[in-house]
């Protein structure tokens, strides 16, 4: 089997996902993955390219989220540890599969905080562009901001981790950033 690309990934969530929502969603897990990677000096690439395909099946079966997956992601040739990092994800809510790797546990963590970095950079004039890590913080704070993203999740992953909350926000910011263009959260044109 060949490793899994961020090219591969693309394909493999395009057959099973049109939903715009989920499609930007899966570009910002993707970017703040690749931010990670570059943290635990890992493939940027293949962590992008798991983060990109981490709800692969939320579309069709959004209340049996990670049920089918692995058969989705098996049939379309993805090796067995990259399934198991993306069920992961996943952990006590839907899985049962214990993120335990840096990849698998970044993934846990970021998934949620994507959410409330992409919602605070939406309200913003220069969107991500120059956004900072106590703007990002003092949104994590507010529970009724974003309030779908679960805090406590972060909270554990970041534990996992062994890392700070804010040195994970750094990462999620700096990695959404570089697709600032693609997730619609540059700056707004004067009009």
């Amino acid at each position: 089997m060949a490793k899994l690309t961020y090219a591969r990934a693309q394909e493999i969530l395009h057959q099973n996902c049109d939903d715009p929502h989920l499609l930007a969603h899966a570009l910002a897990v993707s970017a703040a993955m690749g931010a990670m990677a570059e943290h635990f000096a890992a493939d940027s690439e293949h962590w992008r390219a798991i983060g990109y395909l981490h709800d692969v099946d939320y579309q069709h079966y959004p209340e049996e989220h990670l049920q089918h997956a692995g058969s989705i992601l098996a049939a379309a040739g993805v090796e067995e540890a990259d399934i198991r990092a993306i069920l992961s994800h996943g952990y006590g809510l839907c899985s049962d599969v214990e993120p335990q790797t840096d990849m698998e546990k970044s993934l846990f963590t970021v998934d949620e905080l994507t959410g409330i970095v992409m919602a605070a950079a939406l309200m913003r004039p220069t969107g991500i562009s120059d956004m900072e890590v106590k703007s990002a913080a003092k949104k994590f704070k507010d529970k009724s901001f974003a309030a779908k993203c679960d805090r406590a999740v972060i909270r554990r992953g970041c534990e996992m981790l062994g890392m700070e909350l804010n040195e994970v926000i750094a990462l999620v910011i700096e990695g959404m950033r570089r697709e600032m263009d693609g997730l619609g959260i540059g700056p707004k044109a004067s009009a």
